[in-house]
């Protein structure tokens, strides 16, 4: 079988689609990943066959130059060229990275998956330009949640006015959904879709049993969630526990790019008041500009979490899903200060669940951050709540799993 993967690009939003890819291909599937941006540079790093469905433009890096007041002018040539869709400059300045997304991916999807010839197309919830693929190629689908905090199983998303600003989501009545559906003929048609796939321990919102949403009908399958983050050669220390408490410090891919280093440098002086290991996760900031880092600090540049993530007590961090999964995978208690997006709905899953807690990065400073901290390396529950939902995760089918069911769904004598 010919199998189409589809994903925004962003580390978080593609990453957890690679366990998935990667089963496919062991079970002898033919696989294509549709993507664009810095997604095509890392994912044949993966083992990922990519298609790179917007060549023009790196629109990861033209969101960037739109947040700092960069974005070129009307009248220029970089603002009118023709290969760009209408409203790309327009999206970017207002800093809609979903809609934009789903503006320059979905024909090249299209057109991806139509000269791969797939039979199959998988796609992240929060992808719109996967979900219109699919129905303009006239194939099955399967939709896989890529969030911890939320699905689209959740009466709170369904309900809720803002549940889109709040999770990315594109709505079905946006612009730029209409106008695309209207360029490929497809008006208001929805895909065949084989599943839906909730990666969520069944305590954290996922399922604990196999499902039908009530309102279409459509199944839900759980899956249990494999952390990916990349590869790379491990520095030793990697891989031994140390003497006193490690803390794993990271704000992820996209905050320190939108940052000038700020929070970064006073969490690092905080935490170098205490007697713990902290490695900093981050290979965006420019450390330089933070002055001399604390002798308790141990700068990591870009290392996946999931090399290292068993041997740390803590886990700090932005509220980034693919990082509060990994901490959860890994039984890790964890602190969150949320940031945009979907940041807070995850931190108050962490807090919620009992796995962690939160503080407002507004609010914080050295005495708060401290006795959170102390509070999380102190008292035994976090660690053991994270251990019951660890467990629960690991007793959910696995992406191969989950795959082989898809496929069969498809085609029943395979």
């Amino acid at each position: 079988m010919k199998i189409l993967f589809a994903a925004a690009p962003g580390y978080g939003l593609m990453l957890p689609l690679v366990p998935l890819v990667w089963a496919a291909r062991a079970a002898g599937h033919e696989i294509l990943v549709a993507t664009t941006a810095y997604m095509t540079k890392v994912g044949p790093e993966w083992g990922l066959p990519i298609a790179d469905v917007f060549p023009h433009r790196d629109v990861g890096g033209d969101l960037m130059l739109a947040s700092s007041g960069q974005a070129p002018e009307p009248g220029t040539p970089e603002y009118e060229d023709p290969r760009l869709p209408a409203g790309y400059w327009d999206l970017a300045k207002q800093v809609k990275p979903f809609e934009l997304f789903t503006l320059v991916s979905t024909e090249g999807t299209v057109e991806a998956g139509r000269d791969f010839g797939a039979d199959l197309i998988v796609y992240t919830s929060d992808h719109q330009a996967g979900r219109m693929a699919a129905v303009a190629l006239g194939i099955p689908a399967l939709e896989v949640g890529n969030r911890v905090s939320w699905s689209t199983r959740d009466p709170e998303f369904n309900e809720a006015d803002d549940h889109n600003d709040r999770t990315g989501v594109v709505p079905d009545d946006s612009p730029v959904v209409l106008g695309l559906r209207e360029r490929l003929g497809i008006g208001d048609r929805e895909p065949e879709l084989i599943a839906r796939v909730d990666p969520r321990a069944p305590s954290m919102g996922g399922l604990t049993r196999d499902e039908a949403d009530g309102r279409d009908g459509v199944p839900w399958w759980p899956m249990r969630y494999v952390p990916f983050n990349g590869g790379v050669t491990l520095p030793e220390w990697a891989l031994v526990t140390p003497d006193r408490p490690r803390i794993c410090l990271t704000l992820g891919t996209v905050v320190p790019l939108l940052s000038d280093g700020g929070t970064l440098g006073s969490l690092l002086r905080w935490l170098g008041e205490l007697d713990v290991e902290v490695v900093l996760a981050d290979h965006s900031t420019d450390l330089s500009k933070l002055g001399p880092l604390p002798d308790n600090v141990r700068v990591a540049g870009f290392l996946p979490l999931s090399t290292f993530l068993d041997t740390c007590s803590l886990v700090i961090h932005h509220g980034g899903s693919g990082t509060a999964a990994a901490a959860l995978h890994y039984a890790v208690p964890q602190l969150v200060l949320p940031g945009g997006s979907d940041n807070p709905l995850i931190a108050q899953r962490v807090v919620d669940r009992k796995v962690g807690l939160s503080l407002d990065p507004a609010e914080a400073d050295a005495p708060r951050l401290c006795a959170l901290v102390g509070r999380l390396l102190a008292e035994r529950s976090f660690a053991d709540t994270a251990a019951e939902v660890s467990a629960e995760m690991a007793g959910q089918p696995s992406p191969a799993q989950v795959l082989d069911r898809a496929v069969r769904s498809v085609h029943p004598t395979s």
